[in-house]
């Protein structure tokens, strides 16, 4: 593994590692934000997304699954963000600004996480080496197909 991603993945992981590990600990304040967002059941919506952000936090940081680690993370941001920093019903000035200020944090580190669950390694992605596979075989029935032609009018 590279060195930048050695260190990059750590880094982006320990606000979930941490942050999921609040929220199960204390769910209180996140279960009344999900509670006035209007969505049933809020207590096991706030732990089960605590608990992704946790395991999903441990298994990025660790290199455990990364990709799939990462494109998990990314599913919690988005209702997290949506949910937690809707800086559009604040009232008060410096609350709407503290609020637009995390929202925009959190789409940065989806964006941190969407280019973590795209990573290959260094390896070649599967749509990649597909359209290879698929390049050398149509070069290999044009070859064939030529062959056999110069057969036919020989």
């Amino acid at each position: 593994m590279s060195p930048i991603r050695s260190l990059a993945r750590p880094l982006i992981a320990g606000m979930y590692v941490v942050d999921g590990a609040s929220a199960l600990k204390d769910p209180a304040g996140r279960v009344e934000a999900v509670r006035a967002a209007g969505l049933s059941e809020p207590e096991k919506l706030v732990r089960a997304n605590a608990a992704t952000m946790l395991l999903g936090g441990l298994a990025l940081g660790t290199g455990r699954l990364p990709r799939l680690s990462a494109l998990a993370l990314a599913g919690t941001m988005v209702p997290t963000t949506y949910v937690g920093h809707a800086f559009w019903s604040e009232g008060d000035p410096a609350a709407k600004a503290q609020q637009r200020q995390q929202f925009l944090k959190n789409l940065s580190m989806l964006g941190g996480l969407l280019l973590a669950a795209a990573d290959t390694g260094g390896r070649e992605s599967i749509p990649h080496a597909a359209a290879r596979v698929s390049r050398r075989a149509q070069k290999k029935a044009a070859k064939a197909a030529k062959k056999a032609e110069k057969r036919l009018h020989s």
